[in-house]
């Protein structure tokens, strides 16, 4: 897979940090902030580019990867009553240690920034999808994601194994959802989860990721 980025170089004081978005938006996608949990609606090409990005969070441990997403307009579809507010996601490796009380800072240097192309086999997505769950559950495990929230943008934090572990739900959405929903009028609802019980979440809530073929743009 070949995923055009752009990378972006903020200097804050002393510090340099390295930023990496999608050269092209994610316009059919939408990250939305339910309190206790969180959903994710995506279409194929927004799952199947994400799938990367988080592939290239796992591959990119001094780099931040941001996803801007919370200008963009929902599915087409009825979602949830109780719409809570949309939000950007930020992926980063938790030995860059960054502080995102630090990123609204970050956010309003970056320039116009290069764009460069990321190679990521497809061949390497089918090979993070056999995980050891069992270890997953064992107490000294701590591959593990934590959240933080702040100006408008959820901070997903965690290890190179358990980005490479949990790329797998946004390729599923991409590969199975298009297929589903067609042959399921009555419930088009093809979906997955970063789910409490998989021993992938530490300080981090639950993530509802579901596959969204009709969009309002």
């Amino acid at each position: 897979m070949k995923l055009p980025v752009v990378i972006h170089r903020a200097r804050l004081g002393a510090d340099e940090f390295r930023v990496i978005r999608p050269a092209q938006p994610l316009r059919r996608a939408m990250l939305i902030d339910h309190d206790r949990h969180l959903d994710a609606y995506l279409d194929q090409d927004a799952a199947r580019r994400i799938a990367g990005l988080w592939m290239l969070a796992a591959r990119s441990p001094r780099s931040l990867i941001r996803l801007p997403l919370r200008a963009n307009q929902p599915p087409a579809r009825e979602v949830p009553d109780d719409v809570g507010s949309q939000l950007d996601l930020v992926l980063l490796h938790h030995s860059l240690q960054f502080a995102p009380s630090r990123w609204k800072q970050v956010r309003g240097r970056l320039g116009p920034g290069h764009p460069q192309t990321a190679s990521l086999p497809e061949a390497e997505y089918d090979d993070v999808a056999v995980a050891n769950y069992a270890a997953r559950h064992y107490w000294e495990n701590r591959d593990l994601f934590h959240q933080h929230l702040h100006a408008e943008t959820l901070f997903m934090t965690g290890s190179t194994k358990v980005f490479r572990e949990t790329a797998r739900h946004f390729l599923d959405v991409a590969r199975k959802g298009p297929g589903y929903v067609p042959v399921h009028p009555s419930y088009p609802h093809f979906c997955t989860e970063l789910h409490s019980n998989d021993g992938i979440l530490g300080d981090a809530r639950e993530i509802h990721i579901e596959y969204c073929d009709q969009w309002n743009s």
